[in-house]
This record gives C-alpha cells, sequence and structure tokens, in this order.
C-alpha cells in the first residue's frame, strides 16, 4: 500500500544540515583512478592531476595550519581553491566527488542551491562556524542566476577561505533546447571577486552538448493504473500534484532530501504547469533530491516536461528549469524495484 509525502514530516536538526551534505549516492564509488580520460581531449587527462594534487593540498592545509610571522605567532591558513570550467557530461562532478572522498573529514559537498538553503536554515553566522571546522568545501554547479545568491555565497567562501577551508566549485552547464553559453570561468571568477584569487580555474573539455535537445517525455499513464502501480510497489508514495506543491511551500526545501528518503519510487496524479515561479522552484529542488536518490517517478496528468511554461524557461531560471526537466526524464525511466 503506497504512503503520501504529504503526511511525511522530515526533521532535520541544525547541527545534522551540515552532516547530511554528501554526494548524491551515484558518485559513492568514484575515484581519480575511474575517472577514464578522453584522449582526444588532453585537457581532461590535466584535470584529473591538477584535482589529485588539489585534493593533496587540502590535507596539507588542514594538518599544517599557517605561517609563523614575524613574532612568531602563528597566522591562519588560507584555503586553496579550484574551479573546473567545463560543459556538460565531461565528468566534472566525479571529479568533485573524488576530491570529497580523498580528503580529510569533516568536509562538506552539495548543490550551489543545497549550500544556500543551508545558509537560509542555520543564518549566515551558524553556517560559517559549521563549515569552518572542514577540510573542504565542494560545491556542484554553482549558479549565477540570483544576485543576492551569488553575493551571499561569495561573502561566505572569503569567510570560509580566510579559516582554512579549501573550495572547489564546478559549472552548472546542462544540454538545453535552446543552446546554453558556456557559463565560463571568467564569469565565475568575476562574481566571486572577494574570494576570486584563492581559485586555479582548470578546464575539462569534452564533446559539447550545449545543443542537444532532451529526450522526449513519455506519456503519462491514468490516475487509476497510476493508483494500481503505487499500490503494488512496496515503500511507493503516491500524491496529488496540487497537494504536494502546497505542501512544499510549507517545508524548508532544506528539508527535502529527508522528505524522500527511504521511498522507492514516487508516483503524482494530476500533473501540470506550474502555476507561478515560486511553485517551480520548489519543483525544481524537489526535482534534484530525488535524482541524487535515484528515485523513480511516474505521473498521471501533463507530460514531464509541460511542468515549466514556455515563458519560465526563457526567464532568468532557465537553466534550473531545464535540469530538473532533464533529471524528471531521466528518472521516469529509472526500472521501479522493490522497496
Amino acid at each position: 500500500m503506497h504512503s503520501r509525502l504529504v503526511d511525511r514530516s522530515p526533521v532535520v536538526p541544525a547541527d545534522q544540515l551540515t552532516a547530511q551534505m554528501v554526494p548524491p549516492a551515484m558518485f559513492d564509488e568514484v575515484s581519480f583512478a575511474s575517472y577514464i580520460p578522453d584522449p582526444a581531449q588532453p585537457s581532461q587527462a590535466e584535470a584529473v592531476a591538477k584535482a589529485e594534487e588539489f585534493a593533496a593540498k587540502v590535507g596539507k592545509i588542514r594538518s599544517g595550519g599557517g605561517r609563523r610571522g614575524l613574532f612568531g605567532k602563528k597566522t591562519p591558513a588560507v584555503g586553496a581553491g579550484l574551479y573546473l570550467d567545463g560543459g556538460f557530461g565531461v565528468g566534472k562532478t566525479h571529479l568533485l566527488a573524488s576530491i570529497f572522498h580523498t580528503a580529510p573529514s569533516p568536509k562538506a559537498f552539495g548543490t550551489f542551491v543545497e549550500l544556500t538553503h543551508v545558509v537560509g536554515a542555520l543564518g549566515f553566522n551558524q553556517a560559517v562556524e559549521e563549515l569552518s571546522r572542514h577540510s573542504v568545501l565542494c560545491i556542484d554547479e554553482f549558479e549565477l542566476d540570483d544576485p543576492g545568491d551569488t553575493m551571499l555565497i561569495s561573502r561566505l567562501l572569503s569567510e570560509l577561505s580566510n579559516r582554512g577551508v579549501s573550495i572547489v566549485a564546478t559549472s552548472n552547464t546542462l544540454p538545453g533546447q535552446l543552446g546554453e553559453g558556456r557559463f565560463a570561468a571568467q564569469d565565475f571568477l568575476r562574481e566571486i571577486k572577494q574570494v576570486a584569487s584563492i581559485f586555479e580555474p582548470i578546464r575539462v573539455d569534452g564533446p559539447d552538448y550545449r545543443h542537444r535537445d532532451l529526450p522526449p517525455a513519455p506519456d503519462p499513464v491514468s490516475s487509476d493504473e497510476l493508483r494500481a502501480t503505487a499500490d503494488a510497489t512496496p515503500g511507493a508514495t503516491l500524491d496529488d500534484f496540487d497537494e504536494l506543491c502546497a505542501y512544499l511551500s510549507t517545508l524548508h526545501p532544506s528539508r527535502y532530501k529527508k522528505l524522500v528518503e527511504g521511498v522507492s519510487a514516487v508516483y503524482i496524479d494530476g500533473v501540470h504547469a506550474a502555476p507561478d515561479q515560486s511553485v517551480a522552484l520548489r519543483l525544481v529542488v524537489l526535482a534534484d533530491r530525488l535524482y541524487d536518490a535515484s528515485i523513480p517517478v511516474t505521473v498521471s496528468g501533463a507530460k514531464l516536461d509541460e511542468i515549466f511554461t514556455p515563458e519560465m524557461v526563457a526567464g532568468g531560471y532557465r537553466k534550473k528549469y531545464l535540469r530538473a526537466t532533464s533529471r524528471l526524464l531521466a528518472l521516469s525511466r529509472f526500472e521501479v524495484t522493490a522497496g
């Protein structure tokens, strides 16, 4: 028998918010050795070498402390910085997770969006205190579409770097029907000028996926079929789309990961276009958490590529919406397994 996401009450204590910042399960076993560079793209082998070098540096900074000043007083060590700059599908997250696995604990890994949610939930000062204990902060899919968030994170990185936390970030380029200009290193460094001097930008070249179309969305199933399949799937949830959207508005996004924890498959009835941007952005976060956990998604109503309207996709959050659509379409093709 299915349960409902809207009946769950996920609670994440403040002291666990940073503890849950780890790579998605699909990157649990990756390493530098398991990254196979493309011989036709020499920058990939160079990126692996630079990432390994950076990981070794993280350990030395954390264990060695700062330098002795004129009067023998030890000054705090400044964290190292690395920026992996490249297109979609070239293995940047693989390298980012490999750095995380190699670095000494405590350490943190999260998307740019997750990091902003953690800062929002903890408050800036507490976030600095929590994260400053870490050897490295790995930020996947660094975004520049919200000037306020960019300024907040730039300030956070500056504080953490000065406390000896090393920082590595990747870009958030993804495939999209409209084609996207590559999110290049110069954009990143310009926007985080407070702390840009610590970052070494490294190119990771590969096939250009920028103009690749999203795969076609599967046809939705009927409400009756959706319910029957959900009832027959151990550990599955079945929710009405509007009820789920309303419930998400009552939860801080930092709780979405806990919301879907242990769920084997998600079924959503009556899907339609998001009524406004606030709803749409919450659905983006939910899609990210479902994707991180590799949870299959099946819907009735509209197709999964119709949740975000053409007006939304053409606006400032286009990359977010295209990424969410791409991930939902991938999840719709995942095979449902017993819980």
